[in-house]
């Protein structure tokens, strides 16, 4: 069993992405059960998916960063079932795998060499987080030849507005275009739209990347638990 642990959001359009990616697991795990979980906002959360389903579990956080619900709530919410035959996997992000979807986004979002490019992230309060941020920002950077500065829809600073109006007074008349580092749509990725810059990335969503990493996930941790395909 291959739980999908994701943040959660109200926005329709997430839930439906997040869905996706699971349906797109299934195609790429025909033999591995797959389940849908949420750390915070919806329901069901880790403890009642794992109450409905028998045999060892093997949970992956739909995360770009090890941020609080990855070090703590995912934890708390696995130790709340009982289960002794879980393994909780490390979050999907900084894994260059993700950078690749995040350039190939931006590139069909309309960016062109020479853009200022910003990577956009949801933040933290973890620095442990902020620095995964960081690492995945010197990954595109390298990928596009160019520096990449970081800004944050919430919690950290330097917020993504600001980062916008720095990089239009270093280089001005240059575009700047932001690279999502968000897995699906929500209300941080609606808000990109007001920082100011010419063009905004989609989600990672259900990228091929992304389902690489996460069936790469799985695929570690089973070695560390017998996990039932059947």
């Amino acid at each position: 069993m291959l739980v999908l642990a994701a943040h959660g959001t109200r926005d329709p359009a997430g839930v439906v992405e997040v869905d996706r990616m699971a349906d797109a697991l299934r195609e790429r795990l025909p033999s591995v059960p797959v389940r849908v979980a949420y750390a915070d906002v919806r329901q069901p959360n880790v403890t009642e998916v794992l109450a409905e389903v028998t045999g060892p579990a093997v949970v992956v956080p739909a995360f770009l960063a090890s941020g609080y619900h990855v070090r703590v709530d995912l934890p708390a919410q696995i130790s709340a079932s009982g289960r002794q035959d879980v393994v909780l996997t490390t979050p999907l992000g900084p894994d260059p795998g993700l950078v690749t979807a995040v350039h190939e986004r931006l590139a069909q979002a309309g960016w062109r060499p020479g853009d200022s490019v910003v990577l956009a992230a949801a933040g933290s309060s973890d620095a442990r987080a902020l620095s995964d941020v960081d690492t995945a920002a010197q990954l595109l950077a390298e990928r596009i030849g160019a520096a990449v500065p970081v800004g944050y829809v919430s919690t950290a600073r330097p917020k993504v507005g600001e980062v916008v109006a720095a990089c239009r007074e270093q280089r001005p008349g240059a575009r700047v275009a932001l690279a999502t580092w968000l897995l699906a749509p929500g209300v941080f990725h609606t808000s990109l739209a007001e920082a100011g810059a010419d063009l905004v990335a989609a989600p990672i969503g259900a990228h091929p990347s992304l389902i690489n990493t996460v069936a790469s996930r799985y695929r570690l941790a089973t070695g560390s638990v017998p996990v039932d395909h059947s």
